[in-house]
């Protein structure tokens, strides 16, 4: 069943420039065009592109922040912009930089206060509270003004507040911004637990691949407002032949490696870099390196989303209005 139902969605804007001294001209930007896509219920789907893409213009529009120019929306059965109120009790969201908690009232008195909002049976507020306390290790945070969290910790506690009352879709934005690498990890990790216990359907943008690739089975990317690709991460890195690159430090200085499925970019000293297909696993290469050479250290660089849909748009031509 389909939790979310986007059909042929436009938004539009009026952008008005200084033309001269007294006169204005008036633009009229597109941010999403003839947008349509259906989520179901309990999927995990990264939803990806470069900036202005139009990526917060869908989510505002899902959450009924804005109103579309054209097309038709449903969320868990409701039209957004028409129903934000009931809407509300079923979503939860996430935006980035922007806190849904109380800056200056400790984190505990915070999500007190969500719980009032959303009228959350105690009992079940309790159990979510601990629940998503130790999962998040939010413990020792709970006491503090929510001003003084760095933006980590922040982040963990706007991810518990969204799923307090217990919606059925989540909106995600940049999850994992301002994490260290276990912090990331942990946090993976929950939203998979999530996901899989609480069947919460889950809409992710990010500009992080690895949280894509840890945590979705599907990925749509949207560029210039239109919807360029749908479907697996595999598919859209071969659609987009996207590379990763592997950066290898060798012991002693050396030409440049000549390994097969492998381009050597570039060669600084004992360091080198070589770009391999996204969807191929590195373990070939790092096995055929080290048979020839001493390795000292290597890292692997994940594919740009922007370059990724360069490459998309680089085998024809872009959609035309």
């Amino acid at each position: 069943m389909s939790v979310i139902e986007v059909r042929d969605v436009d938004r539009s804007f009026v952008v008005r420039h200084r033309s001269g001294r007294l006169r204005r001209t008036s633009t009229i930007v597109r941010a999403v065009r003839d947008l349509s896509f259906s989520v179901e219920a309990g999927e995990m789907v990264g939803y990806i592109g470069p900036n202005g893409a139009g990526k917060s213009t869908t989510i505002k529009m899902l959450t009924g922040i804005l109103v579309p120019t054209a097309g038709s929306l449903r969320v868990a059965g409701h039209t957004p912009y028409a129903e934000r109120a009931a809407l509300a009790q079923r979503i939860g969201v996430v935006f980035g930089q922007r806190t849904t908690l109380w800056w200056d009232l400790p984190l505990r008195d915070s999500y007190d206060l969500l719980r009032r909002i959303y009228r959350i049976p105690a009992d079940r507020y309790r159990e979510n509270l601990a629940t998503f306390t130790d999962l998040l290790d939010l413990g020792p945070l709970l006491e503090t003004p929510v001003r003084q969290l760095s933006l980590g910790q922040r982040m963990r506690g706007d991810i518990a507040a969204a799923l307090l009352h217990d919606p059925d879709v989540v909106y995600l934005d940049e999850p994992t911004i301002g994490l260290d690498v276990v912090s990331k990890s942990n946090l993976r990790d929950f939203l998979r637990e999530t996901n899989r216990e609480r069947g919460v359907t889950v809409l992710l943008t990010t500009h992080d691949l690895v949280d894509i690739e840890r945590l979705c089975s599907r990925v749509m990317v949207i560029d210039a407002g239109r919807l360029v690709f749908d479907g697996s991460l595999e598919g859209l890195h071969g659609l987009g032949e996207a590379r990763r690159t592997l950066v290898v430090d060798l012991m002693e200085p050396a030409p440049p490696l000549d390994v097969p499925t492998a381009q050597t970019l570039r060669v600084d000293g004992p360091r080198q870099w070589l770009a391999f297909p996204a969807e191929a696993s590195a373990a070939p290469l790092l096995a055929a390196i080290a048979a020839t050479h001493e390795v000292a250290d290597l890292a692997i660089l994940e594919p740009n989303i922007e370059d990724v849909i360069k490459r998309i748009y680089s085998t024809g031509p872009a959609p035309s209005d």
